[in-house]
């Protein structure tokens, strides 16, 4: 089967919230000794994703 691929956009503060609550989640899991490989892929895929400056076009009725 095929993996299926999302990709979603975020604008600074959306990015920098994301980043601190997934390390807010990790660090919890840390503490209560349980495992953190999922939340470190994502992590990482979060923190090294490509940067891409999109226009974004309302079509607001006037």
């Amino acid at each position: 089967m095929k993996d299926i691929k999302y990709h979603i956009y975020l604008n600074s503060e959306e990015r920098r919230l994301l980043i601190g609550s997934l390390n807010d989640l990790r660090n919890k899991l840390i503490a209560e000794g349980r495992y953190t490989d999922l939340v470190d892929e994502v992590l990482i895929k979060a923190a090294n994703a490509k940067i891409k400056k999109i226009k974004v076009v309302s079509k607001c009725p006037q």
